[in-house]
């Protein structure tokens, strides 16, 4: 017989409850330039902090700061590469 293993999952964009922005160490910025509005940026992103128009030659994507913990998978998963993580100044 198999033995089932549960694990706690929280849910996506649990952090709207916490701003946690502020211990993030990288932040993503959008370069604007490549975009092609795909918005897997948007989908892809655990807390739900990606947010704008993806259109294409026209994009505003960007990230609210206040809830982003700065894990790259949005830029990570860019496929055009349009998302690059900079040092957090603070």
């Amino acid at each position: 017989m198999a033995k089932l293993t549960f694990a706690l999952i929280s849910k996506p964009a649990s952090s709207r409850a916490n701003k946690t922005g502020s211990w993030r160490v990288y932040k993503p910025r959008w370069k604007h330039d490549k975009c092609v509005g795909c918005r897997l940026c948007d989908i892809v992103c655990p807390e739900g902090c990606v947010s704008g128009t993806g259109k294409k030659k026209e994009s505003t994507m960007n990230a609210d700061f206040i809830y982003c913990k700065g894990c790259g998978i949005c830029a990570k998963e860019c496929p055009v590469k349009d998302i690059e993580m900079i040092m957090e100044v603070k």
